[in-house]
């Protein structure tokens, strides 16, 4: 490790989530969001030593009760404007039975992405009408059990009404549907993979039997990206279907604005611009990322708007010249839904690794290895830009210096996170390094077994207890 720099975070005082936050930070430092059960588990060593002694590192802990206070912000943001609304969590943020128990609790629905996952759920005992199916792929066996369940099934194109007909034929009752929407690009709309236009599905469904064997219920979309406005443009559109097949004698209920509700890892956008300012001006002799490589593609964790407000600026937002569109909803008698899996799962989940060897790179760069790898905190951005922290558990700590953290995995470039970080009290072997706010989809959307090494362990917290999830029972197991 190299040499320890004098800049960093204000000296720790009297918080816990002070001192957590001096033993290690990125640089420049993004320190995360905590959660008060997040920095009481951190603050206790014995704890920390346990699940990992029990559970094997890493292990992924959770606790689920953050998501009720978030449903509730959404809930109040539409109830606010006398607009009708639900929330579907999104499961395949988080792959854990636990969350699938929080969201029914809270008397939320399930957005289930698989057969497995569809499955499961039931499984639990949350009733079909409580469950869509919004996969991108739908395989005969996924259609065949939504239909059998009457769970509703977002479609997706032509072929796959095509592929579920002769399923719905033969079904006792009309098949529950809704129609996803692949809106108009342009303007803050961008293209996307999903769904059909809107005059296709128009055409198609003025083919339709109203009573025959597909009830459409709704108007579904998925866009990519945080932008209001673009979303306001492709609710415009999906209003418009939802009159053109009320005209054609169907009778659709709901809008499903689909996930990607925003949230703020990051307590202050003032580090955010930090960070973004010392990325662009990074020096070889100083670099910010893992051989000065430039971040190309990631989560923005820092926003102004999110959940409730953003979903209020919405609902807000003209849909046509004098008539917003929490307006447009009410006048309709048309439920809002969405299916929100990040933004619910802030504060539910975090990673607790274990340090297992430090060493440099044959021309000096300090590492820090952890018994994890790579893809146990990854989405599909190019890294997890919020700081780590450390909980001292190991021995005699090295000098104070920098590193970057390291994976199992036989790769050059194997870096858990690409950030360089601070260790101004330097690291033990033994000691935990914890990768807070990762419940949604950090732990498990990428997750890998390679090289036969076992997948993460999940625990789920109840006051003083750590439960095994029972997903793990069912998914690879850690030995």
């Amino acid at each position: 490790m190299t040499a320890a720099p004098t800049k960093g975070p204000d000296a720790p005082g009297p918080s816990p989530t002070a001192e957590l936050r001096a033993a290690a930070h990125g640089l420049p430092p993004l320190p995360a969001r905590l959660e008060p059960w997040m920095t009481a588990l951190l603050g206790d060593a014995e704890r920390c030593r346990d699940l990992l002694a029990e559970h094997g590192s890493p292990v992924n802990v959770h606790d689920f009760s953050p998501l009720a206070r978030h449903a509730e912000e959404l809930l109040a943001a539409a109830n606010a404007r006398d607009v009708d609304a639900r929330v579907f969590v999104a499961r395949k943020a988080n792959k854990t039975l636990g969350l699938v128990r929080a969201a029914h609790r809270g008397g939320h629905g399930i957005d289930v992405g698989s057969e497995r996952e569809l499955q499961q759920v039931l499984d639990l005992g949350v009733p079909p009408e409580d469950v869509v199916v919004t996969s991108a792929i739908k395989p005969e066996p996924l259609l065949r059990r939504a239909v059998d369940a009457r769970a509703t099934l977002v479609l997706d194109t032509l072929d796959e009404v095509a592929a579920l007909a002769p399923l719905a034929a033969a079904a006792a009752e009309p098949v529950p549907v809704a129609l996803r929407l692949a809106p108009t690009p342009g303007g803050p709309v961008v293209p996307t993979r999903f769904g059909e236009r809107r005059d296709t599905w128009r055409d198609w469904a003025g083919r339709q039997d109203p009573a025959g064997p597909l009830r459409i219920d709704g108007v579904h979309f998925h866009l990519h990206g945080y932008d209001p406005d673009a979303r306001v443009q492709a609710l415009g559109e999906a209003v418009e279907l939802v009159d053109a097949l009320h005209a054609q004698g169907h009778r659709p209920r709901f809008v499903d604005i689909g996930g990607g509700l925003p949230m703020s890892y990051l307590e202050s956008g003032t580090d955010w611009e930090t960070f973004w300012e010392a990325h662009d001006a990074q020096r070889p002799d100083e670099p910010v990322t893992w051989r000065g490589e430039p971040l190309r593609q990631v989560y923005p964790y820092h926003q102004e708007l999110v959940r409730g407000a953003w979903l209020a600026r919405m609902l807000d937002t003209e849909l046509t010249p004098g008539q917003s569109a929490a307006e447009a909803l009410r006048r309709r008698g048309l439920q809002l839904r969405c299916e929100p899996g990040r933004s619910l799962l802030d504060g539910c989940g975090l990673t607790l690794a274990r340090v297992i060897q430090r060493s440099t790179t044959s021309d000096g760069v300090g590492l820090v290895g952890l018994e994890m790898n790579r893809t146990q905190c990854r989405s599909t951005s190019d890294d997890f830009l919020v700081d780590p922290l450390l909980v001292p558990l190991g021995g005699e700590p090295s000098a104070p210096g920098e590193a970057f953290l390291v994976g199992a995995y036989c790769i050059e470039a194997e870096l858990i996170l690409r950030r360089r970080i601070a260790f101004p009290r330097g690291v033990a072997v033994g000691d935990a390094i914890a990768l807070p706010n990762t419940g949604g989809y950090l732990m498990h959307i990428l997750e890998s077994a390679s090289h036969q090494i076992p997948l993460a362990a999940n625990v789920v917290l109840d006051g003083e207890r750590a439960e095994r999830d029972g997903i793990d029972r069912i998914s690879p197991l850690r030995d």
